[in-house]
């Protein structure tokens, strides 16, 4: 796993100063410990901080191809390379290197673009062809790895595996893009589609971007997608052996490191289905680390213990205590941009206890959203069944208005939170399902920004691109579109940006064997019945992996890390969340209304009201600003 950063002139062949790309990856420097190169060439410059997991002395990058046409910069693992390499040695290419990096190079010079396909695993990377003399950007199918993208004056462009990356430019403009802001009061976090400055962008899971001097830069390619169109035929133990045969060799091939190897267990169906299957085929006992809480109830060293007894794991596990907000400006320097998952910083946590024993730690991350593991993509099945028997000329105003009276009770028994569930059937199930996925819902945003940001974000709702992301999605029901735009926006934006800001900061390489695209098309063929069964999600998968795990870790109720958000604000954080309603930063501006931020924070802190999540996304926020101002 690595760090690439560079520079790119499109309009005229500038030199590019070998010292500034040296200060970008520089920055990148935890995600490559073991290393470090720069290139240069008219037009072009290329950098890169390695950590190294495969042919450790034998790949430094940036790395030239064999008849030195192509160098290549990359960040991540291509899991079957050695397949791939002995097919193209099969039509005479020729190899220095014992790695995956070489591979891109040459299948690069085999297929151009079209390459991609060939490619199995997680990427990001640069690949500067001097014979055509092109750049080309590429990152994998679900956007594991991470890459973005700004323009510079003087027809340049700059790219980095992190925003510091391209921060440590001088020539980067640090304008915050309102809009931005709007997206991530949504949803908690920047989405993919935008980043919190301006001239900054994402380039998107399974795109791919082309760039040739003397020309301006074209639109990113999508080279993958993901359909739910089709349906798989056979009986429930037909799709069952396919997919313990799919999930096997997902595992089994990101087994592969010339370093120490772990996985993560919480005691949950995921970490606990890859632990098991990682012992299914190891040597020797696998390496797993669980971290638990001081609060009882939040718990589930336990359950990871248990699994670990079952297949005599070499566990370590760590106890942390709940009060871990003296890490958030720490965390703010990880992610950069504001990141307002509060599990991050027990993700933080297990990240240093695996980097403690291992380089390389398999996580059970995406299979809730490949095989509909959320409760509320059962809520939005079941919804989508009420919606298409009741006419929406009924639902709108019936169930519209009881949303409207119902209280929002976020501390009542489940089936007493009904506001959602009655605003989302009012509506299409687009706007409910982006309705149950966001933080803060439209009426609450407009109830606390100011009037500069109203103005500025115009008619744009943060709901927009999700909604239109599911009505064009390639599916056939509810249930698919809503898997889809887990997998589109939820996934990229959300769970792999934490796994990956969170396992780089410690130099931790982090693969997720049940993101593999064949074990995803495979789940996205399966007949709804496959996927949920009465309130069970997930269901073909807990079925499947009986055979290796006890019905308390496959059927107990799903259970996350959980960060006592309500209690720090009424606790040892209050002073923080009064400080937040009156930043300059937030109100000076015009994007909030301190008025409106001092009743939250008062409401609060009193107990009159659970403003905890979005007091801790105010928070971020304000933090996120502070580290983003330009120095001096």
């Amino acid at each position: 796993m690595c760090g690439i950063a560079g520079i790119f002139h499109y309009e005229s062949v500038k030199p590019v100063d070998p010292n500034r790309i040296g200060r970008m990856i520089d920055a990148l420097a935890s995600r490559g410990p073991d290393g470090a190169g720069v290139w240069t060439a008219p037009g072009v410059g290329l950098g890169h901080r390695r950590l190294s997991v495969i042919d450790l002395a034998g790949s430094p990058q940036p790395m030239h191809s064999a008849d030195g046409r192509a160098v290549i910069v990359f960040n991540g693992e291509i899991y079957n390379y050695r397949r791939l390499r002995h097919e193209l040695e099969q039509g005479g290419a020729q190899f220095r290197t014992d790695g995956d990096t070489e591979t891109i190079l040459a299948a690069w010079q085999r297929w151009g673009p079209r390459c991609l396909d060939k490619l199995d695993g997680m990427f990001a990377f640069a690949l500067y062809d001097l014979k055509k003399r092109q750049l080309f950007l590429a990152r994998d199918r679900l956007g594991v790895k991470p890459l973005y993208v700004a323009r510079l004056a003087g027809g340049a462009l700059a790219f980095a595996s992190e925003l510091k990356g391209l921060l440590a430019n001088p020539l980067m403009r640090r304008t915050i893009d309102p809009l931005a802001i709007e997206d991530y009061m949504t949803w908690g976090y920047v989405p993919d589609h935008r980043s919190i400055l301006k001239d900054v962008e994402k380039l998107a899971a399974g795109h791919y971007l082309l760039l040739e001097h003397g020309r301006e830069p074209s639109p990113p390619v999508k080279w993958w997608d993901l359909s739910f169109e089709q349906r798989a035929r056979g009986s429930a133990e037909d799709l069952s052996a396919q997919l313990l045969h799919l999930m096997r060799e997902a595992v089994s091939s990101r087994m592969v490191a010339d370093v120490p190897l772990g996985a993560f267990l919480s005691g949950g169906v995921d970490s606990s289905s890859v632990v098991a299957l990682m012992s299914e085929v190891s040597a020797k006992p696998v390496t797993s680390c669980s971290i638990g809480f001081d609060v009882a109830d939040v718990d589930e060293t336990s359950h990871a213990r248990k699994v670990a007894e079952l297949f005599g794991t070499d566990h370590h596990e760590r106890i942390v205590t709940a009060d871990q907000f003296g890490e958030i400006d720490r965390l703010v320097r990880i992610f950069d941009e504001p990141f307002a998952d509060a599990s991050a910083l027990p993700t933080l946590r297990v990240c240093e206890l695996a980097r403690e024993h291992v380089t390389v730690a398999l996580s059970g991350d995406g299979a809730d959203e490949a095989f509909a593991g959320y409760r509320r993509q059962l809520f939005q099945a079941r919804e989508e069944q009420a919606r298409a028997i009741l006419p929406r000329a009924l639902r709108e105003p019936v169930f519209g208005a009881l949303g409207k009276l119902w209280p929002k009770a976020d501390w009542a028994p489940r089936p007493m939170r009904a506001k959602t569930t009655f605003l989302a059937l009012a509506t299409s199930g687009e706007t409910g399902y982006a309705r149950a996925l966001s933080i803060l819902a439209p009426e609450q945003r407009q109830e606390i920004f100011g009037e500069g940001l109203l103005r500025e974000r115009g008619a744009y709702r943060a709901e927009h691109p999700f909604e239109k992301l599911m009505r064009e999605a390639p599916a056939r029901s509810g249930l698919d579109r809503a898997q889809y735009a887990d997998l589109k926006f939820w996934l990229p934006g959300d769970i792999l940006t934490k796994t990956d800001r969170t396992s780089m900061a410690v130099s931790l390489e982090a693969r997720e064997p049940l993101l593999d695209h064949r074990l995803l098309e495979f789940g996205a063929r399966l007949p709804e019945r496959q996927r949920i069964r009465g309130t069970t999600g997930k269901w073909l998968m807990k079925h499947t992996m009986e055979r290796y795990l006890p019905e308390d870790i496959l059927y107990r109720p799903k259970q996350g890390f959980v960060t006592p958000l309500a209690q720090w604000f009424r606790g040892p954080l209050a002073s923080e969340a009064r400080a937040v309603a009156s930043s300059e930063l937030l109100t000076g501006s015009g994007w909030f209304d301190r008025k409106a931020l001092s009743r939250l924070a008062d409401n609060h802190i009193a107990g009159r009201s659970d403003n905890a999540r979005t007091l801790w996304q105010l928070l971020m926020l304000e933090r996120s600003l502070r580290h983003l101002k330009p120095s001096g």
